[in-house]
């Protein structure tokens, strides 16, 4: 019979995976290097070849230009989709469990459908819309529906009716003091958006889990000084760290992201070692030790794998954090002026709002919509990932 020549897991050679295992690569692995390597080359171009006011795809005709941190925000998409979306996909059953469980929550569902429409408008959008321009003879329009006292706008754009300015589709929420499009620059601080969430939870995913795995794996004095360690970059002063950098060296969305992912993994890590000490007693893990498995094939075959849906929790549940910090560092003047992120376009509209309350109000309630989703799909995604109720209902 099949099962009789199939071979036993006491019978195997875990001496042949660790001459090769290191070294196979993956359907996702050999796709992230085939997608990767484009994009290496195409920054080094950027970097050797073009000048600072040179668009990167001149060379095409096209006059759109990418920014060091666009390359990093197009490598995470990149490793969002190898490692998150295909196996999705390559796992259909599993697939249609997890969802099975997250459908029945209602409020999370919604968050998901939000958060992939600023997903697709922070990547679409700029693609399709021209940036935001200045134009001053249009400032302070109202937004569609609603009405100013025609000497508000220095050039009613829409209709004058009974000494009001009413809106027009052609700013559907208005513009700023400076004649901007609210719309249009919503739309690009989506793009901002998606670009604090998934760099920085990939810096603080890369950090916090090998330094988690480490330490659990390590013990005794290593992992004593490791969580010593920790201790001292939670107890860290982020915003005074960043106060300095931004003296010394300026602002800027780069440097944010940097700064405050370096000193956000803390927990992550904690977290993850943790969970690595409650795996590693497990008995499959016995069982593959006793059987020749290494502490490198434990830790990628069994541990990670294990955790992985604690992880994305814990991840998607910072995402919100680093979001209302930027909006905050920027409605406190602190940082890059000209980048198009919703806190930029809030503080721009604080000393306006009594008479264009809409350059508050319309970035307000999408940043607060935002964080709000994040918030439920990081609980929903706790319930239908958790190991515990699956085997509960197995």
């Amino acid at each position: 019979m099949a099962t009789e020549d199939s071979e036993r897991f006491d019978q195997v050679d875990w001496s042949d995976f660790s001459r090769s295992g290191r070294f196979d690569l993956s359907i996702n692995s050999i796709g992230m290097l085939l997608t990767t390597l484009p994009l290496v080359l195409l920054g080094v171009y950027d970097w050797q070849f073009t000048g600072q006011r040179t668009p990167t795809f001149e060379f095409i005709g096209l006059d759109r230009g990418l920014e060091t941190i666009d390359f990093v925000f197009i490598f995470t998409l990149f490793l969002a989709f190898w490692y998150l979306a295909l196996p999705l996909y390559q796992n259909p059953r599993m697939t249609r469990y997890y969802w099975k469980e997250f459908k029945r929550n209602r409020p999370a569902v919604v968050s998901l459908g939000w958060l992939g429409i600023v997903f697709v408008g922070g990547l679409v959008g700029p693609l399709a819309m021209s940036a935001p321009q200045q134009e001053l003879l249009i400032a302070y329009q109202p937004p569609v529906f609603t009405s100013v006292v025609d000497t508000t706008p220095a050039t009613c754009v829409g209709e004058v009716m009974n000494g009001r300015c009413y809106g027009t589709w052609q700013h559907p929420l208005g513009t700023t003091q400076g004649g901007k499009d609210v719309f249009t620059m919503i739309v690009y601080g989506m793009t901002i958006s998606m670009q604090i969430a998934f760099i920085t939870t990939t810096i603080v995913a890369t950090i916090g889990i090998s330094f988690g795995t480490l330490s659990a794996y390590a013990g005794g004095w290593i992992d004593e000084i490791m969580m010593r360690f920790v201790d001292i970059i939670l107890s860290f002063p982020t915003f005074v760290m960043f106060l300095l950098i931004l003296y010394i060296y300026g602002g800027g969305l780069g440097m944010f992201i940097v700064v405050f992912s370096l000193f956000a993994w803390g927990g992550t890590a904690r977290y993850i070692r943790s969970k690595s000490l409650s795996v590693s007693e497990e008995e499959f893990i016995k069982a593959s030790r006793i059987s020749g498995a290494s502490t490198y094939q434990v830790i990628r075959g069994h541990v990670v794998p294990n955790a992985a849906s604690s992880i994305i929790t814990n991840l998607t549940l910072l995402i919100p954090g680093f979001l209302l910090f930027e909006a905050q560092l920027a409605f406190l003047g602190i940082g890059d002026s000209t980048v198009p992120s919703w806190g930029q376009l809030i503080s721009a509209g604080r000393s306006d709002l009594s008479f264009a309350p809409w350059i508050v109000l319309a970035p307000g309630i999408v940043l607060f919509l935002t964080i709000l989703a994040f918030n439920f799909l990081g609980d929903a995604l706790l319930d239908a990932l958790n190991p515990e109720a699956e085997a509960e209902n197995a």
